[in-house]
Parts: structure tokens; C-alpha cells; sequence
């Protein structure tokens, strides 16, 4: 029988793996589809992170093919390979061991500006609900499966929790999967609308005031209660199977 939501229970119970496969999924129809791009850590606190497998995209893996790593890269368990950029989080967990969750990809619109060198405005609400601090990494010194440049981009990235990659993608880190899912979708709209913006050709400033903006970046991306959730029962209603 499929889940029927209520006001007191709004999705099922989810592991860390299911939390994992339905946040690649979500991400994928928001533009986080660049083939077999992009990986998604989960630490679990005993020197291991769950991650998304290579050589499958987020479109198609399922709970059963998310792998456990050590801190090496070494696979503990599963039967998939390693993604080949996983340095990156590698880099990103030792040097940051409180960070939960952290995702990399290719983002339609992000990869835009990243590729320009500049961050774009957040010109509406929804563009800023994901909070944390958006910086610019012009660190580009090869990929990212090199673990000097892996550690080159993380150093360069400090304590904020999302990144444009220049000449590379975004990097979103946050508390929680429902964190990440939060900034992630909001960076893409705010990459997205921006450069609509600007294509239409205006050249004004973002209408939202500097309190609001201010206080965005102060969010942890956990206080929007029923966006992610709306999220996962998208993902149900699309493949009921999804979690099995």
C-alpha cells in the first residue's frame, strides 16, 4: 500500500540510505542531472560516510546500491565502485568532521555562473531559503578526483556552507539531508532566476532588503518543515517502489 500522509506524519520513516537515493532523485528534475556527475556523502560519525555509487546516475540508484567508505575512499561495504570525484568530500570531512552531509554536481544553472566567476543576486524569496554563506572557489586545479585539488578547493572554500566551483559546479553542505535538499533547491533558483534576470536585460539590484537577505544567510536550511517532505512524496508518487 502506498503512504498516505497526515498532518502529524508527512513521509515515512527513511534511512540514511533511502534519505540519500530520494535526494538525488528530487535534485535531478531541479537541474542536478549532468549524466554520471555529482556525489552525495553522509557521515555517520565512526570515520565512515554513505555515498551514492559510481557509474550510476542519481536518476536510477536505489537504497541497495548506496556503498559505505572510510575516510581513505576505501569501500566497507556495497558492491558499486566509488565516484571518481570523491576526494573532494574526502578533503571536505577531514577537515570539516562536523559537517553531516555534503553534495557536488554540475548544476544547470549554478555551473553557468560558476563558469562566469561571479555570484548571482538572490532576487526573490524562494531564491534565499536555504541559507548559508555562498562564496566563489576560483581554485580550479584540475578535477576534483585530485586530492591536492580537492584540498585546494575546500581550504578555499573556508566555513561557508555552499560554493560556485569555478570552472567545475556547486558544492552544498549542510546539518541534515533536508538541509541540503533546502540550499540546494534554493541555490538553483536563485542561479536560474538571476540569470533570467539578467537575459531579460535589467540591470537592477535584487528588490529583497539587506535585513532579509542578512538573515537568510544565518538559516541552517532546517526550518522550512514540509519542503522536503512535499519532495519525498513527489518522488513516491513518481515510483512507488522507490524505497524497497
Amino acid at each position: 500500500m502506498s503512504f498516505v500522509p497526515t498532518a502529524d506524519k508527512l513521509i515515512p520513516e527513511l534511512t540514511p540510505a533511502q534519505e540519500i537515493v530520494v535526494l538525488a532523485r528530487t535534485l535531478w528534475h531541479e537541474g542536478y542531472d549532468d549524466h554520471l556527475a555529482g556525489h552525495i556523502t553522509y557521515n555517520l560519525g565512526d570515520g565512515t560516510l554513505l555515498c551514492n555509487p559510481w557509474l550510476l546516475t542519481w536518476a536510477e540508484f536505489r537504497p541497495q546500491d548506496v556503498i559505505r567508505i572510510d575516510l581513505e575512499g576505501n569501500v566497507v561495504e556495497g558492491d558499486w565502485p566509488v565516484p571518481l570525484g570523491i576526494p573532494l568530500h574526502l578533503e571536505l570531512h577531514r577537515a570539516r568532521p562536523g559537517v553531516q552531509v555534503a553534495l557536488h554536481n554540475h548544476s544547470r544553472f549554478g555551473t553557468v555562473w560558476a563558469d562566469m566567476g561571479e555570484i548571482p543576486q538572490a532576487f526573490d524569496q524562494s531564491s534565499a531559503l536555504g541559507g548559508g554563506e555562498l562564496v566563489l572557489v576560483q581554485e580550479y586545479d584540475g578535477g576534483v578526483d585530485n586530492s591536492q585539488a580537492a584540498a585546494k578547493a575546500v581550504a578555499a572554500m573556508g566555513e561557508a556552507e555552499l560554493a560556485l566551483l569555478g570552472g567545475h559546479g556547486v558544492f552544498v553542505l549542510g546539518s541534515t539531508i533536508r538541509a541540503v535538499h533546502q540550499r540546494a533547491v534554493a541555490l538553483e533558483q536563485r542561479c536560474r532566476n538571476a540569470w533570467m534576470v539578467r537575459a531579460a536585460g535589467s540591470t537592477a539590484a535584487s528588490p529583497l532588503p539587506d535585513w532579509y537577505l542578512e538573515r537568510s544567510v544565518t538559516a541552517d536550511g532546517n526550518r522550512f518543515h514540509g519542503f522536503w517532505e512535499a519532495s519525498v512524496r513527489a518522488e513516491l508518487l513518481r515510483e512507488p517502489t522507490l524505497l524497497s
